[in-house]
């Protein structure tokens, strides 16, 4: 296919020397299947700022903090400069997040590096290689389901204990090969200590796992691990090898006002996200 103008410099720098095909475009940007040498990855092409619909970006930057005083004020200011900067860190942050989360024993895919706003990364296939599907679009038997979610909580719990919070994680942003699930799409990820929100994004990134493995497991509904793992976090005791049990004695003096905001702004996105999917599938056909 052609060479979308974005990748057209990778391309002259010998980094990608073909185009293959397009993934999927989404609401930050547009994800490309590419070859680079004998290898196949994807390219991901992020929007710019004015064209990508990513809600409440200011809420997700909150607490991250950068070495150049200068940047750093130019960024707080908005000027135009400061602007750059700010998409700049917006895609770093996904990258730095992708090798985090590796070293951490977090299943993401494995990243080249991020060349002008385009990220390089392996292409997450099945077996017979294939791409592999959204977690949206996998059905599970109730064993496979516990099995997977349990997965995922380890997963969280580790992104946790590397200090980060997914942020946006639903049935659209993982994906599903033969060995589990995949964690992708991460550079809203947010910095747990210092983000006023991480508690209420971590609720809600849980909750919709729970919510959808909870269609082939029942039981899962009622599990408690939001409130458990972050109790553990606050207290300093939460660790990769800390066992979870899903269960906690909850205080229901107090409601969690932003977790139920961002509950309900998920849900309203999470809707248009797949209204889009599905008439790209139509596109396409």
């Amino acid at each position: 296919m052609k060479i979308p103008k974005r990748i057209i410099p990778l391309y002259e720098d010998g980094i990608v020397d073909a185009v293959l095909s397009q993934l999927m475009s989404g609401k930050e940007a547009t994800v490309y299947v590419v070859r680079c040498g004998d290898e196949i990855r994807c390219a991901k092409v992020y929007k710019e700022a004015e064209k990508r619909s990513f809600k409440q970006a200011a809420q997700y930057q909150e607490g991250r903090k950068h070495k150049n005083s200068r940047r750093q004020r130019a960024m707080e200011k908005g000027s135009k400069y400061g602007r750059k900067q700010m998409e700049e860190a917006w895609h770093n942050a996904e990258v730095d997040a992708l090798y985090r989360l590796d070293a951490a024993g977090v299943r993401v895919p494995k990243p080249y590096g991020c060349f002008d706003g385009v990220l390089l990364m392996e292409l997450v296939c099945d077996d017979e290689g294939q791409v592999a599907p959204r977690l949206g679009e996998v059905a599970f038997d109730e064993e496979q389901a516990l099995e997977d979610h349990a997965m995922m909580m380890e997963y969280v719990k580790r992104m946790l204990c590397s200090g980060l919070v997914h942020g946006d994680l639903s049935e659209f942003n993982v994906l599903v090969d033969d060995y589990g699930p995949v964690i992708i799409d991460l550079p809203q990820a947010v910095d747990a200590a210092a983000n006023h929100h991480a508690q209420a994004m971590l609720t809600r990134d849980i909750n919709k796992m729970r919510s959808y493995y909870g269609q082939y497991a029942p039981a899962l509904l009622h599990t408690q691990y939001a409130r458990e793992m972050w109790a553990l976090y606050e207290a300093g005791d939460l660790t990769p090898d800390t066992e979870l049990t899903g269960l906690y004695e909850a205080d229901e003096s107090e409601a969690d006002v932003d977790a139920i905001m961002l509950e309900i702004r998920a849900a309203l996105e999470a809707e248009e996200e797949k209204q889009a999917y599905l008439k790209s599938l139509e596109d396409d056909d």
